[in-house]
């Protein structure tokens, strides 16, 4: 049977997010891991060296209060 995809792309099966949802520290990672692009490029920030020189970063204390709040959604869930 052919994987559901969305724009390309492999959809994770529902049962790593019922996995997740119990505490499955393996399926919580497996999430994590396929939001990661999506978190990357909600967190990109253009910063200004003091020449004016643009460097675009990910704002890691961004990411990793989003990955929180992700975890926190899919634990936390009623």
């Amino acid at each position: 049977m052919k994987q559901p995809t969305f724009h390309g792309r492999v959809l994770l099966p529902l049962s790593v997010f019922v996995e997740a949802r119990a505490g499955d520290p393996l399926a919580i990672e497996r999430v994590l891991r396929y939001y990661d692009g999506y978190i990357n490029k909600l967190c990109t920030r253009t910063l200004y060296e003091l020449d004016g020189t643009p460097h675009v970063r990910v704002d890691e204390h961004m990411k990793h209060r989003l990955q929180a709040k992700l975890v926190e959604a899919i634990v936390n869930r009623k």
